[in-house]
């Protein structure tokens, strides 16, 4: 079973430094023009971790991600009035347009096609 993973934002002074971050965690990102890492580190040793790199010379700051704490069901979602009847409307246009179509082809007789015979 995979792991529990969280990320963190490493800020460094050098890029190039980034790589040796390697040992700690999965690095996801190394943005050259801000200086920063973005990686995933083991949940269950992540204050280690950050205690760990902390004291390395070419780390500045780092900042843990949040998402992990944003919740992502929602009990109470209302569905969008506006949204139900546009998508009424649209259904209603498309089945419109559908028996428009099949009515012009029962139209015509069975033996019949669009090209004309000289």
């Amino acid at each position: 079973m995979r792991e529990r993973r969280l990320g963190v934002a490493v800020w460094v002074k050098n890029p190039r430094a980034a790589k040796n971050l390697r040992k700690f965690g999965t690095i996801h990102y190394i943005s050259k023009r801000l200086n920063y890492v973005s990686m995933y580190v083991d949940a269950d040793q992540i204050d280690d971790i950050i205690r760990t790199m902390e004291r390395l010379h070419f780390v500045t700051k780092i900042e843990r991600s949040h998402r992990h704490e944003i919740p992502i069901e929602y009990n109470n979602a209302k569905p969008d009035k506006a949204k139900e009847y546009d998508y009424k409307q649209e259904k209603h246009q498309l089945m419109a347009l559908a028996d428009t179509l099949l009515g012009e082809d029962s139209l015509q007789p069975a033996g019949a096609s669009t090209e004309s015979v000289h």
